[in-house]
């Protein structure tokens, strides 16, 4: 141990640096090896002193002798929580060297990422630096960051500013104010700091407020900052970051004339988030009354605003319309062209209210817009029709329905074994580093088997480089076992049945059997090898053909090897049933106890379905706002579970239903779906709680299995549609697509139930574990695919039981009912929709319902 490290160790940094100035550049170098063990050892250590940690810092600086070398030093993220930076004996070190050469380290270290808290010491080293070196302010996006978050914290820590909670007499006192203010507008992600800062007593402390009181004490440039304001919002943004932004325009409160500079920048926010094209809209529109705003900004503005789907913005717009061409009547004809576009938005009441405005300035447009309307008019709701014609002088062409799906989607063929060790180490590579295609998977799984019987010790050396990735993906023990690499290591994660493998079940079953999967082959790639394995499908689905799992067996057979008893099932269960007399006889042909039991597989047809009964079951669950029960599907259980595998048995069994999802597992929706191919019924049933929890837990991606069941085969029953209903009232948006998806696809291959969906669908609501707007959104997305009577045959058994409900607010699906069975045709009255139409009144619901009834009884 050198003398400096020995200081460096016992945190003596005073002694440190004077070491450090009686050492040659040469000698410092020597010194570095040492110094980065140490970094690396402490990072290792919960027990390193903070006084080692600053020496360490010291150390580093003083040691690294060009600039660059220095910034990475200390910009590294082992230093990011020192709470040395502003040591004395660190300034030192860095203050022998010559101005040049620090002003570059400056310039290097203010573009490091700035740390997770958004502030640090090393923030106060840099400040202190550029004070002494009188060199220009650094603008890197990092250093802005980390300027913000010091000047907004309430202990302000530099000496040079006023202290206190005043952020207006901080940042008036700062040199570095007129420099990196107008930065905040061009550094990415850092729109929610400028909503701070929290310890402000009110809004007239935080940001927007400081920065407008700054202009007008003309420190900043207003001119300068408004245009960089609108050019922020105009880049568009997560609704989050940009709303700070419009905080800060609406704070600056622009003049008119300030405004009429910026129109077309104005008219490019009407196409943002909703509330920053609300103020967009609201400023255009008060410009207009002023007449500071050109004539086809008007026509521009209804462009973009009436085809948005938020109701709020086309009313406002229309009456916009409405308001410009009374106060200039030579603007009719613009007008009402420019209105026409709201003739084919989907909501019926803003079709009414441009119909309206149409009508009172039509007798001034003249007849020379009337074949622009009538091409409009053809995308108006039936039920306005009637009116149309009449104020257009022709009847409105409506074309028949013609129902649209998308097309079925046809089996993706797993392609070949992978051929050499180089390929395999490539799909081993990938799968460890995130591919989650259960293709990739699988072939990989076979692949390391494959080429461990083949030739081991070329399998070693082409995975060597890729096997110290991810360590913990279920994968990896099994190629330390083929690789013969670490043979104990891989045993001992199989014996020892941790997370790495099962990681925290859901209830489902299917984590268990999947881990049986990968401990059965590691075994027997521990202690006998097989060429390859039974179950590997040929389908994208999980599928495995029935030919090719006779064909494998046969060749276990000649080398008189025996298959493992999980990788039989798992192929028994994947193989797809065949009627083939040259299928039946070739396995009829097989003599070992496998072959006999496929042969009689094959023959009795496989895996029985098993049928799905309702139940309602309490929610375990820790969020309040959780709904306390659930409508699940209970299966009691195949016979032909006994004799199985342990975690076969359990997955085959009668259904688990635990109540919370699990919140890691190594296992995807797509290995599970691919389990049981031919059953998704009984797929369905087991992970049914986890699907559920997307719409009464508000969990993310809980059902994405969806689209799988969906494209699975077998029965689709009451596991299947409940499934499916959850998921159209899920929380997230992506959870909503996977549902609407996969509906789609069981319609479009005749396996969707839509008088179950609608059923079950109405009883989900009355339970609480969907909102009748989620699924209403979900529903309305289907339909305008062009699968209106898909959507009907779902809405016409929902509506009476969601009806009959008190509770529900069932507006929107009434809605979205009058569209489809107009649009599909739909006749015969429902006689709760009758009764709700009859109840008089100006209730949302009961026009929605009385629109519906009309369009039924034709």
């Amino acid at each position: 141990m050198s003398e400096l490290t020995d200081l460096v160790r016992r945190g003596r940094t005073t002694r440190t640096a004077q070491l450090i100035a009686t050492l040659t550049p040469e000698q410092r170098r020597c010194e570095l090896p040492a110094l980065r063990a140490l970094r690396t050892e402490y990072g290792r250590s919960r027990h390193t002193s903070a006084g080692a940690w600053t020496a360490l810092l010291v150390a580093g600086a003083g040691c690294h002798t060009a600039p660059s070398a220095v910034a990475d030093w200390l910009g590294g993220r082992a230093f990011e929580d020192c709470s040395g930076w502003r040591d004395p004996a660190l300034l030192a070190v860095l203050e022998r060297q010559p101005a040049e050469w620090r002003t570059a380290v400056v310039a290097r270290l203010a573009e490091r990422r700035a740390p997770g808290w958004r502030w640090s010491e090393r923030f106060l080293l840099l400040e202190n630096l550029i004070h002494r070196l009188g060199c220009p302010v650094p603008t890197a996006d990092p250093f802005v960051v980390q300027w913000v978050g010091e000047r907004a914290r309430p202990d302000q820590r530099s000496g040079a500013l006023p202290p206190g909670t005043d952020l207006h007499a901080r940042l008036a006192a700062d040199p570095f104010t007129p420099a990196l203010a107008p930065r905040l507008f061009e550094v990415a992600e850092i729109g929610t700091d400028l909503e701070g800062p929290w310890a402000a007593k009110d809004d007239s402390q935080r940001w927007p407020a400081v920065l407008a009181r700054l202009a007008d004490d003309g420190i900043l440039d207003r001119a300068d900052l408004l245009t960089r304001c609108l050019a922020r919002l105009l880049r568009g943004g997560r609704p989050a970051e940009l709303r700070p932004f419009l905080t800060v325009l609406k704070t600056f409160a622009p003049t008119e004339d300030e405004y009429t500079a910026h129109v077309p920048t104005l008219l490019g926010l009407l196409d943002g988030p909703s509330t920053l094209a609300g103020h967009a809209q609201q400023v255009l529109a008060g410009l207009e009354s002023a007449g500071r705003l050109p004539d086809e900004a008007l026509e521009q503005a209804s462009g973009v605003l009436l085809f948005r789907p938020e109701k709020k913005l086309v009313r406002a717009q229309l009456g916009w319309l409405d308001r410009a061409a009374r106060a200039a009547r030579d603007r009719s004809g613009p007008v009402v062209l420019a209105a026409a576009a709201a003739l084919g938005h989907r909501d019926r009441g803003l079709q009414d209210q441009a119909l309206k405005v149409i009508a009172r300035h039509l007798p001034v447009a003249g007849t020379a817009v009337l074949p622009a309307l009538r091409e409009a008019a053809a995308s108006l709701d039936p039920a306005h029709h009637a009116r149309a014609a009449q104020l257009f002088g022709t009847e409105i062409a409506t074309e028949a329905h013609r129902e649209l799906l998308p097309p079925v989607p046809a089996p993706r063929p797993v392609p070949p074994p992978v051929a050499t060790p180089a390929e395999l180490a490539e799909e081993l590579g990938a799968v460890l580093a995130g591919d989650q295609d259960p293709v990739t998977f699988e072939r990989t799984l076979d692949g390391l088997v494959r080429h461990a019987w083949q030739d081991r010790a070329a399998l070693a050396e082409a995975l060597a480089p890729v096997l110290g990735r991810n360590s913990w993906h279920p994968l990896h023990p099994v190629a330390e076992a083929a690789t013969a690499t670490s043979v104990p290591r891989a045993l001992a994660v199989i014996r020892g049945r941790d997370d790495r493998l099962r990681g925290h079940d859901e209830g489902s079953g299917f984590t268990d059997h999947l881990a049986s999967r990968i401990e059965e082959t590691v075994h027997r790639l521990a202690t006998r090898p097989v060429p390859y394995l039974l179950a590997t499908p040929t389908a994208a689905t999980g599928a495995l053909d029935a030919a090719t799992l006779v064909e494998r067996l046969a060749g276990y057979e000649h080398r008189g090897t025996a298959p493992g008893p999980v990788d039989l099932t798992q192929a028994l269960l994947r193989v797809t049933p065949t009627g083939d007399p040259e299928v039946l006889a070739a396995a009829a042909r097989l003599e070992s106890p496998e072959g006999e039991r496929l042969a009689a597989w094959l023959r009795t047809g496989g895996l029985p379905h098993q049928a799905s009964r309702a139940e309602v079951t309490a929610a375990e669950t820790l969020l309040p706002w959780a709904v306390p029960t659930r409508r699940l599907a209970r299966q009691d259980g195949s016979p032909l579970a006994t004799g199985l595998p342990r975690d076969t048995a359990r997955l085959l069994g009668p259904t688990e239903q635990r109540h919370r999802r699990s919140y890691w597992s190594p296992w995807t929706d797509a290995h599970r779906a691919a389990v049981l191919p031919h059953h998704r019924e009984e797929t369905a049933a087991r992970l049914l709680h986890v699907v559920a929890a997307a719409a009464d837990q508000d969990d993310r991606g809980a059902a994405a299995v969806l689209p799988y069941l969906a494209e699975a085969d077998g029965p689709a029953g009451l596991a299947v549609h409940l499934a499916v209903g959850h998921g159209l009232g899920a929380r997230h948006r992506e959870d909503r697509t996977a549902a609407v998806d996969a509906l789609l696809v069981l319609a479009a291959r005749g396996d969707l139930d839509g008088d179950l969906l609608g059923r079950e669908s109405a009883e989900l609501i009355r339970l609480g574990s969907v909102k009748p707007a989620r699924l209403a959104e979900s529903l309305r997305a289907a339909a305008d695919t062009g699968a209106y009577s898909t959507v009907w045959t779902v809405l016409a058994a929902l509506l009476p039981g969601l009806l009959a409900q008190d509770q529900a607010r069932p507006g929107d699906l009434l809605a979205l009912g009058a569209d489809c069975a107009r649009r599909s045709g739909a006749r015969g009255p429902i006689a709760e929709v009758t009764a709700v139409a009859g109840r008089g009144g100006a209730g949302r619901a009961v026009r929605e319902a009385a629109a519906l009834r009309d369009v039924l009884a034709g």
